[in-house]
């Protein structure tokens, strides 16, 4: 289901949310990356006015296909860009909207596309990941090493004389 986030809305919450405090724009675009890499699919985010003055971050977020950032402008807010977007889609039942805002949430409601508020969506983004993360089960020997007696074995093997 593509999603269209309300970018501020979101990292409003997000930066509530205790150890997030100092997560800026980009980095919530990177943690919506990779949530749009579990679930396998892809989504817009929208934020207010032109974004900060340095975009060599973003640039460099190019290569995630799955997410399209948006800034709306000097001239518009995100959520005239956001209810447009609801109201170009074709398929407007095939949406999740991210927002908490009332007029957005009806625009998707009026459409037919799911809307979810951003702290509904974050805890759901949160578990999936923590959930992706536990997953990816790793033996403690990837971390530790190979003891020396597993070490002169493989030397042993390819005729290495240890100096």
């Amino acid at each position: 289901m593509p999603l269209i986030v309300d970018g501020y809305n979101l990292l409003r919450f997000v930066q509530r949310e205790g150890h997030f405090a100092n997560l800026v724009e980009v980095g919530l675009c990177r943690i919506l990356s990779d949530y749009l890499v579990s679930v396998r699919d892809r989504g817009h985010i929208i934020f207010d006015g032109t974004g900060p003055p340095d975009k060599h971050d973003f640039e460099q977020l190019g290569g995630l296909a799955n997410l399209e950032v948006y800034f709306s402008g000097a001239d518009y807010e995100a959520d005239e860009v956001i209810m447009q977007k609801i109201e170009d889609s074709s398929a407007p039942k095939s949406l999740m909207v991210v927002s908490t805002d009332r007029e957005i949430r009806a625009a998707a409601t009026a459409r037919k596309a799911t809307s979810v508020r951003a702290d509904v969506f974050w805890h759901a983004l949160v578990s999936r990941l923590e959930a992706r993360q536990k997953a990816v089960h790793e033996p403690k020997a990837k971390r530790r090493g190979i003891t020396e007696g597993e070490t002169d074995q493989w030397l042993d093997f390819f005729g290495i004389d240890r100096d």
